[in-house]
């Protein structure tokens, strides 16, 4: 890794790309996994990346491991930001820290402060508070472009923000642009919990539109989200979903329990009462189950999903773990008996493909997802032979599911038996990404 503002010889020939993105190490969270990975592997396929990050971002969760991660042939460029939730945070340091990383409280639980944050954060900051980096990005990135030769650039979001200052620099430089969505903009699921006015909806709509028709390519995760954009862009969309990486981890020890785990931050919209109710029924009628079940929980949880897990009556059995480094989420997933994956039962929620679905695949350990009917990440694990996908209304089929894994379980022999995941390898996926970089030369 070298930081400063001119390129040396680093041994990397070829096209070099200039990656903007706001998530970075030392940030953790499924945002910074993407782009970290993709600058690992693009010199092995003759493009030197060079990333332009914020150097004082307020990132709502931090991982100090993934620092090592960051290659050593990439070309670090760093400038100040300025975000609103440093001040915001003067008044509640937590709320504006759980509404800056999702975590969005039940409409009927909201407090005044946090009804007031949403307000802001949708009405007065558009597309997002990032927004003031803006400006001084183009102006220091049009001057760096041209002394430096770049000829791509790419843009990562959310936070959407970043697409104008590609946007922007694409206007003033004609440099092939790439602007890619980790996650769509204007359906995203959180996107109506913003009390957006008629005016700031409008807006949105109007910037995401400008960016859809103004970059030379648009890269998004999912096939739906493709589907989406089409509606709104004629300009070319590829789909390069996130995946897996190689990492070297010690062989786990099973945990004892029958453990179901999920892993990540789980937000109130995602609170699966199916599943804690299909829980609650398997610890009543079945005595052995009821010994050997472990519920665990591994990143941010809502408070709705705690109290959902109280009020079925599942919290004695509960191991909420918190926030962990991302090498301690990766050994959690290997030691856990199944791995549950939910996303929110909704029409806007199917292009979601969570990240750590990849690493899940590669785990060696089923997989229970619960979703709403299409999802995207219900294709793949079919696919992959890496466990099964229920959707809200299959109550009976999730108990199945659970039942048979615990009876593999007691005979020792729960396991996935995982087919075609080579497909998902970042390597893999980054050659793909480094294809569509050289056509546009």
């Amino acid at each position: 890794m070298v930081e400063g503002d001119k390129i040396p010889p680093l041994g990397v020939r070829g096209q070099k790309v200039l990656i903007i993105t706001y998530y970075w190490p030392s940030a953790g969270g499924p945002g910074v996994q993407r782009w970290l990975k993709f600058v690992k592997y693009l010199p092995d396929f003759g493009i030197q990346p060079i990333v332009y990050v914020p150097e004082n971002p307020t990132y709502p969760i931090m991982d100090e491991g993934l620092v090592s991660e960051v290659s050593d042939k990439a070309i670090i460029l760093k400038k100040k930001i300025f975000e609103p939730y440093g001040f915001a945070s003067i008044f509640s340091k937590n709320k504006t820290k759980k509404i800056s990383s999702g975590i969005i409280p039940n409409q009927r639980k909201q407090s005044f402060t946090e009804k007031l944050f949403l307000w802001i954060r949708g009405n007065v900051f558009i597309p997002d508070a990032r927004v003031y980096w803006v400006k001084p990005s183009v102006k220091y990135l049009e001057k760096y472009i041209e002394e430096n030769q770049i000829d791509t650039i790419v843009t990562s979001g959310p936070p959407h923000s970043l697409h104008l200052i590609g946007m922007d620099l694409k206007e003033k430089t004609n440099v092939k642009w790439f602007a890619d969505f980790r996650d769509p903009w204007t359906t995203i699921g959180y996107h109506n919990k913003l009390k957006l006015g008629n005016s700031a909806s409008r807006k949105h709509k109007n910037l995401e539109s400008k960016v859809l028709n103004s970059a030379d390519v648009i890269l998004v995760t999912s096939a739906t989200t493709k589907k989406e954009f089409e509606a709104l862009t004629t300009k070319p969309i590829e789909v390069i979903t996130n995946g897996f990486d190689v990492e070297k981890i010690e062989k786990q020890t099973l945990d004892e329990k029958f453990s179901l785990a999920h892993i990540g931050s789980f937000l109130s919209e995602r609170n699966p009462r199916i599943l804690w109710k299909c829980l609650k029924e398997l610890i009543k009628e079945n005595a052995d189950f009821k010994k050997d079940f472990e519920l665990k929980l591994i990143g941010a949880v809502s408070q709705e999903v705690l109290d959902a897990i109280t009020e079925f009556k599942l919290d004695k059995y509960l191991n909420n773990l918190g926030y962990v480094s991302h090498k301690m989420a990766v050994e959690q997933q290997r030691k856990s008996q199944v791995l549950l994956l939910v996303e929110i039962d909704s029409e806007e929620t199917k292009s979601i493909i969570p990240g750590k679905l990849f690493e899940y695949m590669v785990s060696e350990r089923p997989i229970i997802g619960i979703g709403p009917e299409g999802s995207d990440f219900a294709e793949i694990i079919q696919n992959t032979n890496t466990g099964v996908f229920v959707k809200y209304d299959e109550i009976k089929k999730l108990k199945s599911s659970i039942l048979s894994y615990y009876e593999e379980y007691k005979t020792g022999k729960l396991k996935s038996n995982a087919i075609g995941l080579q497909y998902y390898s970042r390597k893999n996926l980054t050659e793909k990404l480094s294809k569509l970089l050289k056509s546009q030369i």
